[in-house]
């Protein structure tokens, strides 16, 4: 075989097959999915809708009244008497300021991180998919996170509010009565704006992943860097800074319950989240393209 064969050879050998990198994306999605702290973290999540739905069925046993009303965020809960279906969006409203964003920030700050303290990163290198397919396949992994844990509590929350209270056609924040089968496309909806409202903690904390090699520092530095952000998001003085922080837009999801649907702080929301993803997306990948891996 001449040398220009051998360069061939070589040549398709070590570029990586697109069969090779779907395996890998679902290799990284059943260890992620198998690990005890993830099973964990959607337990805790699936919970919540549990003690919000007790606790709301509990209060209002007597004939009483819970929550403010006025239908936006947190006082999705004054509607949950009425309609089962409220405790979808009052759950996702109660998880998604902590719970939720924690969540993805232990799974996406471990991604990289998790790798090398365990001693297995180089190894996953050796394979010929390469560091920008395998960040690619973490990052995946992680907005599937996002998918599955977001549907955990609107799923759970659907199933305690039919079986604690009434389901059937819904009134929007607008008034307007909708059908149950259009509310229950609407939560479909939200839960899936709540998903991606996360994906720019999931390339923030991908990008802290890259930095160090201590999976539990990259998982207390990211879940750390959320809570100051929301912290932030809430102090008067730097209104100037907060339509830029990831957090901001969150609760737009209710402009989803409105008819006509209230698209402007949904868009900015999306818009938003595609930025951090860009912006740490890129870190990420310059930095861990650059690392020198010894673990």
């Amino acid at each position: 075989m001449s040398r220009a064969d051998l360069a061939v050879v070589d040549t398709a050998a070590a570029r990586p097959n697109p069969l090779w990198s779907l395996g890998l994306l679902r290799s990284e999605l059943v260890t992620t999915f198998r690990r005890w702290r993830t099973v964990a973290l959607l337990g805790v999540l699936a919970a919540v809708p549990i003690l919000v739905g007790v606790a709301v069925r509990i209060e209002t046993r007597g004939g009483g009244q819970v929550g403010r009303g006025g239908g936006e965020g947190p006082a999705f809960v004054s509607q949950v008497t009425n309609n089962g279906l409220f405790l979808v969006f009052t759950a996702l409203a109660a998880t998604l300021p902590f719970f939720l964003p924690m969540a993805v920030g232990v799974v996406a700050g471990d991604a990289v991180a998790g790798e090398a303290d365990a001693g297995t990163l180089r190894y996953l290198l050796v394979a010929p998919a390469g560091r920008t397919r395998l960040l690619l396949a973490k990052y995946a992994t992680t907005m599937a996170f996002c998918l599955v844990a977001t549907l955990v509590v609107a799923a759970s929350a659907l199933a305690v509010g039919a079986l604690l209270f009434p389901l059937g056609d819904l009134t929007t924040i607008s008034g307007t009565r909708i059908s149950f089968a259009d509310g229950l496309g609407r939560a479909l909806l939200i839960a899936l704006v709540v998903a991606a409202s996360l994906a720019g903690v999931a390339a923030l904390g991908l990008f802290v992943s890259t930095l160090t090699n201590s999976g539990i520092a990259a998982m207390a530095t990211t879940v750390g860097l959320v809570i100051t952000v929301q912290i932030l998001d809430q102090i008067p003085q730097l209104h100037a800074l907060q339509p830029y922080f990831f957090s901001h837009y969150w609760l737009s999801f209710a402009d989803l319950m409105r008819d006509p649907v209230y698209w402007d702080d949904l868009v900015k929301d999306l818009e938003l989240q595609a930025l951090y993803t860009a912006v740490f997306g890129s870190a990420a990948w310059a930095r861990f393209t650059t690392r020198d891996v010894t673990a």
